[in-house]
């Protein structure tokens, strides 16, 4: 008993575990600030987010518990089921008015984002549908199906149209498909064809923008606003240039906790979800910043240290998709408050305001350190 106790205590991350609660502490301390100028006041936002921690923190028991192998065998439900979520958004979702997609769904007086569940169920089913194909990945019929697979909920995120969300699963299917033993004869076309992108989405918009008006296209919109937000100050570009000037305003120690011009006088929209990082830079300045950033860094090295020494490539490509789409959210998110990366409304995992993605978060934290639990050196980063 004493054995298998001391195992469990020598296998369990819990660096991983103390990061993740102190995230979602900072998180709840900075919604405070971000929602206190508001009408309601702050206590329906915390109730909201530590019930959804409470649940969150409930899951990863009952994950950490459950043999992360018995998930594979369920792949391809797992699979379709993520889909039909999906699918279901175009015919019932809601969300247009308010956010430019319809990407919510309502059960009853419960309303969530179909998007955010179907994250790991694409990230298991993919992790296990190339675990199955890996040692043939780099023979082109086999690489087609795993990206036919991979795509096919990109397309219905698309069609809803959320192009952030559908930016996040790529980026880490991407980086799922590559650290299954993707041939570098893949990965430089496949540079080359994304650069040759780059260049026609220049080119279109350059052409295309002397008869185009603000409010046209509300993709264009986004890459107009990132490219000069001043095209459009107190519309589409507001949120940027806000966002700027809190951040600027911040400096080093902050302008103080609860003492944010731009944050407590309502300038900053959005304030508790997308743009929380700006709250949290112009009230606690450079520190608080740069501290949040130190704690997403080990975030990210427990999960690649348990990727690598998971026991087989199911584990580890499960592990490296959690990574990838965390990465992609902190990276997004801090950038387009800085305007280094057009708004795509991504939130900031563990602190930004978000029931749905706190529970999602939590999961994905608890299929990880169930991973962790059954670890022995793999060869996937050989």
């Amino acid at each position: 008993m004493f054995t298998k106790e001391n195992r469990f205590l020598k296998k369990f991350d819990f660096i991983l575990l103390i990061t993740t609660v102190v995230l979602v502490f900072y998180g709840l301390f900075m919604i405070k600030s971000a929602t206190m100028s508001f009408t309601s006041g702050s206590f329906p936002y915390l109730k909201t987010q530590i019930l959804a921690f409470i649940l969150g923190a409930c899951a990863v028991v009952v994950l950490v518990l459950i043999d992360y192998e018995i998930y594979g065998y369920f792949y391809i439900p797992i699979y379709i089921l993520s889909n039909l979520l999906l699918l279901a958004v175009l015919f019932f979702g809601f969300g247009a008015d308010q956010w430019g997609a319809s990407n919510w769904l309502r059960i009853g007086p419960i309303s969530f984002q179909p998007s955010e569940i179907a994250k790991f169920g694409i990230i298991i089913s993919l992790a296990k549908y190339i675990d199955k194909n890996h040692e043939k990945i780099n023979e082109p019929i086999t690489l087609l199906k795993i990206l036919i697979f991979a795509f096919v909920p990109v397309i219905l995120i698309l069609k809803q149209p959320d192009l952030g969300t559908a930016l996040v699963f790529i980026f880490f299917i991407l980086i799922m498909i590559f650290s299954a033993g993707l041939s570098y004869k893949y990965i430089m076309p496949f540079v080359a064809l994304a650069v040759v992108g780059i260049i026609i989405g220049i080119i279109f918009l350059a052409t295309s923008l002397d008869d185009y008006n603000i409010g046209d296209n509300y993709q264009i919109d986004r890459i107009l606003m990132f490219l000069n937000p001043k095209l459009d100050p107190s519309g589409r570009g507001y949120q940027v240039l806000q966002s700027k000037i809190a951040i600027g305003s911040g400096q080093m120690f902050g302008r103080g906790y609860q003492q944010g011009v731009q944050n407590q006088y309502g300038f900053l929209p959005t304030k508790e979800t997308d743009f929380i990082f700006a709250v949290i830079v112009e009230e606690l300045g450079f520190i608080g910043g740069i501290s949040l950033i130190m704690l997403y860094a080990i975030l990210l090295f427990r999960l690649i240290k348990i990727a690598k020494n998971s026991s087989d490539m199911f584990g580890s490509l499960i592990v490296i998709g959690i990574m990838g789409m965390f990465l992609f959210h902190i990276l997004e998110n801090i950038g387009m408050t800085m305007g280094l990366m057009p708004v795509t409304g991504i939130p900031l995992p563990f602190i930004s305001y978000g029931g749905t993605f706190m529970l999602v978060n939590m999961i994905s934290i608890g299929l990880v350190l169930g991973v962790g639990l059954k670890h022995s050196k793999t060869d996937i980063f050989n």
